[in-house]
Parts: structure tokens; C-alpha cells; sequence
């Protein structure tokens, strides 16, 4: 068989069922392969889009995703979205088309040296330059970006090694599941020391991270929590790992987190910390984050122990395992002290959202109330809206919740929430954008029309690029340097253009009878939520700052 054909039958061997690309010159033979096979393409608008998508499908299912370009501009057009999944230890496979090999470093027709530009933003990467190994290397970029903490991989396959016929005699091997988790030989009793630590504590506070989410750890976390009566709080990346309605959880920390959870962190004497890599945004000042402070860090990467903030007592390997032996070793003491501070800050901080006035804070909590017991994944983009979102939603299951959080990538939203409807046709995506970010990969409305997928896509419109004239607002003495948008645009007008119905909403009314009708609609709708420029996230953490410290966004 040819190799475009050697690659068809490898994505099936390893499950796949959907990829996401863009056809060009060099990946055409790829393409000629897919036609009529049982792997299902999607046609992206752009191949960030495609690389987005892949994300997201990975995501919200757990499962690799797969993107597909051609060489050159189509390459380098997915750089954002690996190194977005990169930065959020996303399952990634992207497959790029190359110029032949005889042209490889004579500038041809484009021609680019992919795997030299994605280098620093993917876990490995490979230029096949053999057509017999083309088999063994797409195994191994698979088990690659599954094993041990996930993350994209890329391979560049010459258009010659598409074309040419191979004897693929090792089609069907398997190769073996390599978890790649370097355990701590001393685990054992590190455990132990992180138990007795846990139990000796008087205000012990768990942080669940992104990375309890990917080790599909979230039961686990929720026993340890309740068994050993221990608080919760979550990063933006770890919103999901433990219910939005749990009694023990108080809600994500850092710079935008929720006062009581903060407040919890700063006040705590011992952080048990899952699958975190301890982001600028969850800490702030790190000296201050863990002065006084008995850290254990939890991770199946041992590069991410100590790299940001010493950890007292580093756990290395798979988390079920850990949280699982910790959860029968610990013997906590009386908590009732610390849990009485707890719920005295969550009853001076926790405040309703904003009672009849049409903000982004009130559509959450609509969300909320109309979505509670219902099948659904919330998708956010990158902004304001964003962080409203993960201080307000409800979220109930792991990969509820998908947003661009080590990256921060405006235009994430859109293509990556295509992706997850795609994964989880058994859920409801809703995606959250600003004004702003909508108009980076808005035109994957079109997919989304193509595709048939009932997205209800909610623009948070302010008129602005929010988060930049917040920062603007706080500490550039409200010089508003290009994040104002004068020009409305018409975004239903925009939507109708992809024979996408939408609703523009000024009022609470409005916006629940809009949301009502979509949630009722078989495919995609948007809704527009018409909010004042002037409204600030709050709480924000002063740059630099500890835990405690709050600038004044009024």
C-alpha cells in the first residue's frame, strides 16, 4: 500500500474516528487516502481552527485528537493551537505534509522546517524520512502524547513517503503502552511523611489542578476530600475536578479566584497540591504563596516538582494511586476550627450575583438555573467573559469546563468547542465568548453550520477588548490604548451569514426566553449578551501580590 494509505490504516488501528485539517499541496495524497474511509474528516475554515478543534475533541473525551495540514503556511498556521495544548498538557497528534524528500533544505515551494519551529511546543516531534518506519513512528507519537503527562505531538511526512508503496509487513504491531511515569523509588515512604503531615495539620487545604482532570482522578479527589474532611480549591484548569455543588469545595483560587478560596490558601499550613505546575496566576508572589507553608505536590511529571515553588514532600507518579493510599493513611484531628473560619469568610464573600442587573455574572448564574441536572460542557474563550465564567458556573463532571489556561489564547473558544460537540455528542456545548475573541476564529461558524452542531455560542459583548482595558483601567491610569472598539459590529448579521439563527439580549428577560428557545433549537444558535464597557472582573489579585492583597477594580 502507499503511505497516505499506511497512515489511514494506523489512524483506525489507534481508534481514531475524526480529524480536523486543512488540504493542501503536500498532504493531498493523505487526503486522497481519507476519501471513502471510515475515518471521518472535518474541513476547518483555517488550520488553527483545525488544531483547536483537535484540542478540544481531546479534551472533553479524553481521547487523542488528531489535526491534519499541509507544509508551509498550513504548518505553521497550527503553531498556536500545539502550543496552546502544549501549555495545557493536551493529547495531541498533528500530522503536517512536507515538501519531497529531495527538496528538503532547498527552499522549495513550501517548504518549511516544522519540526524545528514546533520543537519548544511539543512533546516530541518527527520527520519521517523512511516509508518503512512510517507505521512504528505514528505508534509511537500516539502512545507519546497519552502517556505519562499528556501532550501534543507532531509528524512531518515528505509527500514522496505518502506516495511510494511499501510492503507495511508490521501494519498490525502493537506497540507497547509505555506509561513513561518516572515513580520515586522513596514513594513509599514519602506517602508516609505526606500523611503525617496531613494529619498533624490544623488548616490543610487541597488544590486540584489540571492534571487531576487528565488522570481521570476526580473520584479519588472527592474521597480523599470527604474521608479526611479536607477543603478544596481549584485552578482554572482544575474546574470540574471536584462538583461545582460539593459541600467541601470553595471554588478556584489566583488572580481572579474567589476571596474565600484565596483566603483559605493564604491561611493554610499545609497545601496538598494535585496536578498543579504552580502558574504565576495561582500564586502570585511565590515567596509569600508558601511562606509558612508545608507544601506536597502531587505530579506525574518530576520537571514540574520544584520548578516554580519547593515542595516540602514531592509525590511522583500516578495520582489515583497516591491520592488513593493517602486517603487511607491520613488521620486528620479536630478541623472543626478551621472549617468555622472557612464558612465564616464564604458567608461574608459569597455574594449573589448582582441581583436584577444584566451582567456577566447574572447570565451565569442563568446558566445555572437553567442548565442544573443537564447534560452539558461549558467552552470559553480567552478574557473577561472567561474568568465571570469560572468564577460563576456550576460545573459538575471533569472535562466540563474547557478553556486556554497556560496559554491564554483568544480565539480558543469557538474551535475548540466544534471539537468537543463532535467527541461528546451525548452533551450539550455551550460557548462563552467575548466581542473580542469572536472575531479571531469566528468564521468557524461555518463548521459549525457544515457540521450541523448544536453549539449555543453566547458573545459577552462590551464593546471592547475587556480584559486589556481592565488591566488599562488599573494600572495604565485608564488610557485606554487600543481595546476600544468603536464600530459595532453586527453579529447577527454575522451568524445569519452562516444560516445561524441569533438573538441580541439587553435585559434578564430577554436574555433567559433567548436562552430557553436555543437550548429547544436541534442545531447551533447564538445568543448576544449586550453588557456595559465599564463592568471589571472582581476579585483581582495586585500583580505580584499575596493571596490576600486586592486591587481596587472600581
Amino acid at each position: 500500500m502507499t503511505g497516505a494509505q499506511a497512515i489511514v490504516e494506523c489512524l483506525s488501528k489507534q481508534g481514531v474516528d475524526t480529524v480536523f485539517g486543512y488540504p493542501g499541496g503536500t498532504i493531498l495524497p493523505l487526503y486522497d487516502a481519507l476519501y471513502g474511509s471510515p475515518v471521518r474528516h472535518v474541513l476547518t475554515v483555517h488550520e488553527q481552527g483545525a488544531a483547536h478543534a483537535a484540542d478540544g475533541y481531546a479534551r472533553a473525551s479524553g481521547r487523542v485528537g488528531v489535526c491534519i495540514a499541509t507544509s508551509g503556511p498550513g504548518a505553521t498556521n497550527l503553531v498556536t493551537g500545539l502550543a496552546a495544548a502544549f501549555m495545557d498538557s493536551v493529547p495531541v497528534v498533528a500530522i503536517t505534509g512536507q515538501v519531497q524528500t529531495n527538496l528538503i533544505g532547498r527552499d522549495a515551494f513550501q517548504e518549511i522546517d516544522i519540526t524545528g519551529i514546533t520543537m519548544p511546543i511539543t512533546k516530541h516531534n518527527f520527520l519521517v524520512r523512511d516509508i518503512s518506519k512510517l507505521p512504528e513512528t505514528l505508534r509511537r507519537a500516539f502512545n507519546i502524547a497519552q502517556s505519562g503527562r499528556p501532550g501534543p505531538v507532531l509528524v512531518d511526512i515528505p509527500r514522496d513517503i505518502q506516495t511510494n508503496k511499501h510492503d507495511f509487513t508490521d501494519i498490525d504491531a502493537e506497540y507497547p503502552r509505555q506509561m513513561l511515569v518516572r515513580q520515586a523509588p522513596d514513594l513509599p515512604a514519602l506517602i508516609t511523611k505526606a500523611a503525617a503531615a496531613i494529619s498533624a495539620a490544623q488548616r490543610p487545604v487541597i488544590i486540584a489542578g489540571g492534571g487531576c482532570i487528565n488522570a481521570n482522578a476526580g473520584q479519588e479527589l472527592i474521597r480523599f476530600s470527604e474521608q479526611c474532611g479536607l477543603p478544596v480549591v481549584t485552578t482554572l484548569m482544575g474546574i470540574g475536578a471536584m462538583p461545582g455543588n460539593h459541600p467541601n469545595l470553595l471554588g478556584m483560587t489566583g488572580l481572579h479566584g474567589l476571596k474565600q478560596a484565596n483566603h483559605a490558601v493564604h491561611a493554610a499550613d499545609v497545601l496538598i497540591v494535585t496536578g498543579s505546575r504552580f502558574n504565576d496566576r495561582v500564586t502570585g508572589d511565590r515567596a509569600r504563596y508558601a511562606d509558612g507553608k508545608i507544601i506536597i505536590h502531587i505530579d506525574i511529571d518530576p520537571a514540574e516538582v520544584h520548578k516554580n515553588v519547593d515542595a516540602a514532600v514531592p509525590l511522583v507518579g500516578e495520582m489515583n494511586n497516591i491520592l488513593a493510599e493517602l486517603t487511607q493513611t491520613v488521620r486528620p484531628g479536630d478541623l472543626s476550627a478551621w472549617w468555622e473560619t472557612i464558612r465564616e469568610c464564604q458567608a461574608v464573600y459569597n455574594t449573589p450575583a448582582d441581583g436584577d442587573e444584566f451582567s456577566a455574572p447574572w447570565v451565569m448564574s442563568e446558566l445555572n438555573r437553567q442548565l442544573n441536572g443537564k447534560e452539558v460542557i461549558y467552552v470559553t474563550d480567552v478574557g473577561q467573559h472567561q474568568m465571570w465564567a469560572a468564577q460563576k458556573l456550576a460545573v459538575n463532571s471533569p472535562r466540563g469546563f474547557l478553556t486556554s489556561g497556560g496559554l491564554g489564547a483568544m480565539g480558543f473558544g469557538l474551535p475548540a468547542a466544534l471539537g468537543a460537540q463532535l467527541s461528546r455528542p451525548d452533551k450539550r456545548v455551550v460557548h462563552i465568548v467575548g466581542d473580542g475573541a469572536l472575531k479571531m476564529t469566528g468564521c468557524e461558524l461555518y463548521t459549525v453550520s457544515a457540521e450541523g452542531l448544536p453549539i449555543i455560542s453566547i458573545v459577552i459583548n462590551n464593546n471592547s477588548l475587556g480584559m486589556v482595558r481592565q488591566l488599562q483601567h488599573c494600572f495604565f491610569n485608564k488610557r485606554y490604548s487600543a481595546s476600544l472598539l468603536p464600530v459595532p459590529m453586527d453579529f447577527t448579521a454575522f451568524a445569519s451569514a452562516f444560516g445561524i439563527p441569533a438573538t441580541v439580549t439587553n435585559s434578564p428577560d430577554e436574555f433567559s426566553q433567548a436562552f430557553a428557545a436555543a437550548w429547544q433549537r436541534p442545531g447551533p444558535s447564538m445568543i448576544i449578551a449586550n453588557i456595559a464597557t465599564d463592568d471589571l472582573v472582581s476579585p483581582m489579585i495586585a500583580p505580584g501580590g499575596a493571596m490576600d492583597s486586592y486591587v481596587d477594580v472600581e
